[in-house]
């Protein structure tokens, strides 16, 4: 069984940044994909960046140019860089490690983006 531990989020302003950060409990991450869910208040999950085992990323369109995905393998520890937050941006952000007909989730951290 594969546990994974998020932790970043908080109350941030408009224009701010978090970083969020999933460790895992033992040596998976390296091969497999790496990917952030959100969900917001009276929304469906949305997945909004994934970055494969090769490096390639990928982001929603609401999140493009705003927020980076990136991976440490040697830390078992994946990152949500997320800069000029919005308000909208205001969801539990859960990290989901995927592969080989596998998927572990988080428990979720709360982000809030508000003045």
């Amino acid at each position: 069984q594969v546990q994974l531990v998020e932790s970043g989020g908080g109350l941030v302003q408009p224009g701010g940044s978090l970083r969020l950060s999933c460790a895992a409990s033992r040596n998976i991450i390296g091969g497999y994909g790496l990917a952030w869910d959100r969900r917001a208040p009276g929304k469906q999950r949305e997945r909004v960046a994934v970055i494969t085992n090769d490096g390639d990323t990928h982001y929603a369109d609401s999140v493009k140019g705003r927020f980076t995905i990136s991976r440490d393998n040697a830390k078992n520890t994946v990152y949500l860089q997320m800069d000029s937050l919005k308000p909208e941006d205001t969801a539990v952000y859960y990290c989901n490690v995927f592969g080989g007909g596998t998927s572990y989730w988080g428990q979720g951290t709360q982000v809030t983006v508000s003045s």
